[in-house]
């Protein structure tokens, strides 16, 4: 999967905050993602990312 800083990605698992939104800050073998609902944000590593990864959202 080709995840780039700045993309928008929809995971299968909701945040605590309700959306399930987050916007990738830092790709490598550990991604940062931050919460599009309450600003959070978390490192994971790449293969969790690519498990829970469910769909790319379009920003005009």
């Amino acid at each position: 999967m080709d995840f780039k800083v700045g993309d928008v990605i929809k995971m299968k698992k909701a945040h605590p905050c309700g959306t399930n939104q987050w916007e990738i800050l830092r790709v490598g073998m550990d991604f940062r993602l931050k919460c599009q609902g309450c600003s959070h944000q978390v490192m994971l590593p790449r293969k969790q990312v690519e498990k829970s990864f469910c769909g790319k959202i379009e920003i005009d």
